[in-house]
């Protein structure tokens, strides 16, 4: 039964404000971590103990025209560290899910194309890693190792997997029986030949709707490390560190830990708005 005749099919997709809302944030942030030498106002490295803690723009009382947000504790431009923090925020996003992304997807489509054994294997490594607290992992590996830009990368990634391995299975088992699959066997292709053009281009929209799960989750987790001084080392402008070095002075100047707060609120915001709008436009291209 069609469900035309039901009534007006709601708002999916590109269709939905929401969706744009979300890919104007992502998009605009992402401009802002590729071009941000060429954005930034004032050295975000450089410190200016005579010029600490002056307001943003918003604030008449102690404003300096030429810190448009303001300045941190040590008299750093806020704005500068802002953009500087959106590209390793996102530098951190697309690398773990990149690295995490491989991991999964890996395992998941060849448990689920290969069945038997191999995806009892697989199984039992989800089984594993669903069973390892990410945080507190996360936590004594950097703790153990020290904190640095890599390491977090390599430790969010080898932790972040499951998602896509589970996704890359389920779709994979799907797809494996279709019609195509089947011509392809026919037609002698080889194992290799029919995972890479034929089961991975019908499961990557699911993929990219977990992709944008695992980045959102990713620079939330980073964001968390660098808090407790076990993520990103400074100086380098995290948002996660900006809101931890802020922590002394929150009750005197309040708004050096709302900006990174509202930036990262934001960025994840527009994440998951984003991939919602992606998942139900693939949704919608799989009904029709």
């Amino acid at each position: 039964m069609s469900a035309a005749g039901v009534g007006p099919a709601p708002r999916r997709g590109w269709r939905s404000a929401a969706t744009w809302v979300g890919a104007a944030i992502v998009g605009a942030v992402l401009f802002c971590a590729v071009f941000a030498p060429l954005l930034v106002p004032h050295d975000p490295f450089a410190q200016d103990l005579n010029n600490r803690l002056a307001t943003p723009f918003w604030m008449d009382e102690g404003h300096d025209p030429a810190h448009l947000l303001g300045t941190d504790g040590l008299g750093r431009d806020y704005l500068s560290r802002l953009i500087y923090g959106a590209r390793i925020s996102m530098m951190i996003g697309v690398l773990t899910v990149v690295t995490s992304g491989l991991i999964g997807i890996t395992l998941g489509v060849l448990g689920g194309f290969a069945g038997g054994r191999v995806d009892d294997a697989v199984l039992f490594a989800i089984t594993c890693r669903l069973s390892i607290p990410v945080v507190l992992v996360a936590l004594a590996v950097v703790g153990l190792l020290g904190s640095s830009l890599i390491l977090v990368v390599l430790t969010l990634g080898l932790l972040l997997w499951d998602r896509f391995a589970v996704v890359a299975r389920s779709t994979t088992m799907q797809v494996r029986n279709l019609d195509f699959v089947a011509a392809a066997w026919c037609a002698g292709c080889s194992r290799f030949h029919i995972l890479l053009r034929e089961v991975l281009p019908n499961i990557a929209s699911h993929l990219v709707v977990v992709a944008t799960l695992e980045m959102a989750l990713a620079i939330l987790l980073e964001a968390a490390l660098s808090f407790l001084g076990l993520g990103v080392p400074p100086p380098l402008p995290s948002w996660g560190l900006m809101i931890a070095e802020a922590k002394e002075y929150m009750f005197f100047s309040p708004w050096v830990i709302v900006i990174p707060g509202v930036a990262l609120f934001v960025l994840v915001l527009g994440i998951n708005l984003l991939g919602d709008g992606l998942r139900d436009l693939f949704g919608t291209e799989t009904e029709t």
